[in-house]
């Protein structure tokens, strides 16, 4: 199936739900990537940190001894050897009169050695070997010390500057890596969806302009739009079904109703003629009032069959005695049989309860009893025998009429539930191919089936409906 040219355009790409989801996902990504990074080298700015103050207070403790075992003297001694020591830490003594008496600072705020305690403060370290001075941050701790002397100890925070410029760096690259791989990635969804999207569209503008013959295109990967489509397939598949029955019933009512209805005018004609007796024209009156009403009956089925399929007779389900009312079928049907020339034996269980439309139910065993009496004779000369019997099976109650007729090939069985679905194709024998098609669709109302089956010989009429749970009351 052909899609848009235009199906790569940037504009298209940008605006589709799938590019904007994907920069949705990266943006809310890339947030909680920068929030857990943050967190990271907030922890271990905490953790650096700390550990210079446990070297200081380390250092603090050891000065205070010397200063305790001999004095200032000795105090500058210790400060001047642990200063020239590698990688040592930041030492200044001085005098009641700030004087600078020992140390490897050059330089510090002013005013910061009037107050003790921890500061952290910009400094320049005592030129070393001729490499002069080098601005730094660094965390100190002053003291005082008796007779005024101060001393400031303190460790350099460049490890912490390194590791803030370290993740500011990460965490600029890694942004920057996730808005690139979101627009591309994004490019690549979006051009997928859109090309998958495109393609059920062009086949949807084709089903429309034909005879819903073609069908969504599905991958099989089983993602959501093959679940839609394959949902739209099946809706289409239905629809189909449809028209082809609606197409179906046009043509049979027109081949049906067309036979009926010219006998009703002809029978008006010869009622209307001048040479027409009293006697002729009533007899062709009772004619027309028979097919008018034959007519009727054929319109209120379909009526019928339309309203239940449309799920409008759900309101009247209810639980009723199903045996009182087969049997109330079977009486009134055994004075019709018995006219007729049939036996109907009657095996009829006691006390079954079922769920639905007595009303319905009622129609629908008429229907079929109607059916048999009509095309279930036997081939041959003999007894004519009708069957119709209700049992339990399981949770469903199954009403049963049986034949001894020449039965339905399995071929034809779904014809003969179709409206106007006659096998007779001479029409040698009276109706309109309603009967069962009305039965169906009273088991559909009811969340029930309606079979066809062998009898062994003849036809059996299977309609099958919920049970009332043992237990609870049901109505009459």
């Amino acid at each position: 199936m052909a899609v848009p040219s235009d199906i790569f355009a940037p504009s298209r790409l940008f605006r589709s739900t799938a590019f904007r989801l994907t920069l949705l996902y990266m943006g809310v990504f890339a947030i909680f990537a920068t929030a857990a990074l943050g967190y990271v080298a907030w922890n271990a700015r905490r953790l650096i940190e700390d550990q210079i103050r446990q070297t200081i207070d380390a250092e603090i403790t050891g000065l205070s001894e010397q200063f305790r075992q001999g004095g200032i003297r000795r105090l500058v001694l210790a400060i001047e050897q642990r200063a020239r020591g590698p990688g040592a830490s930041l030492y200044l003594v001085t005098s009641p009169f700030g004087e600078r008496l020992a140390g490897n600072v050059e330089q510090v705020p002013v005013g910061l050695l009037d107050r003790a305690g921890e500061s952290e403060i910009p400094y320049a370290r005592s030129a070393e070997e001729g490499q002069g001075t080098r601005p730094a941050f660094a965390i100190v701790r002053v003291y005082v010390l008796p007779a005024g002397f101060r001393v400031l100890v303190g460790r350099d925070a460049s490890e912490r500057d390194r590791l803030r410029a370290v993740v500011r760096r990460a965490g600029g690259w890694a942004l920057g890596v996730v808005l690139l791989l979101g627009v591309i990635g994004g490019f690549v969804i979006a051009r997928r969806v859109l090309k998958r999207v495109d393609a059920m569209s062009a086949t949807t503008l084709s089903i429309m302009a034909s005879d819903l013959k073609d069908r969504l295109p599905v991958s099989g990967n089983g993602d959501e739009l093959d679940r839609l489509a394959i949902n739209l397939n099946t809706m289409l598949d239905r629809i189909a079904l449809l028209l082809g029955g609606l197409r179906q019933v046009s043509d049979n009512i027109a081949h049906d109703l067309k036979t009926p209805l010219t006998r009703l005018r002809n029978r008006a004609d010869e009622a209307l003629r001048p040479s027409a007796s009293e006697a002729d024209m009533r007899r062709a009156l009772e004619g027309v009032t028979e097919d008018a009403d034959n007519l009727i009956r054929v319109f209120n089925a379909l009526l019928m069959i339309a309203r239940l399929e449309a799920g409008q007779a759900r309101e009247t389900m209810a639980p009723f005695d199903a045996t009182a009312t087969t049997a109330s079928v079977a009486e009134l049907y055994e004075a019709v049989a018995e006219e007729a020339g049939v036996h109907l034996a009657c095996q009829i269980e006691p006390g079954i309860t079922a769920i639905g439309s007595r009303e319905l139910i009622g129609q629908a065993l008429s229907n079929m009893l109607d059916n048999a009496l009509k095309y279930g004779r036997p081939p041959a000369e003999g007894p004519f025998e009708v069957t119709l019997s209700l049992r339990q099976t399981g949770q469903g109650v199954a009403f049963t009429v049986a034949d001894r007729g020449p039965g339905i090939p399995p071929e034809q069985r779904a014809r003969a539930l179709e409206r106007f679905g006659r096998l007779d194709a001479s029409r040698s024998q009276p109706g309109f191919g309603l009967g069962l098609s009305l039965v169906n669709a009273i088991a559909h109302i009811h969340g029930g089936t309606l079979e066809l089956t062998d009898h062994a010989p003849g036809l059996a009429v299977v309609l099958t409906i919920r049970a009332q749970p043992s237990g609870i009351g049901h109505a009459g």
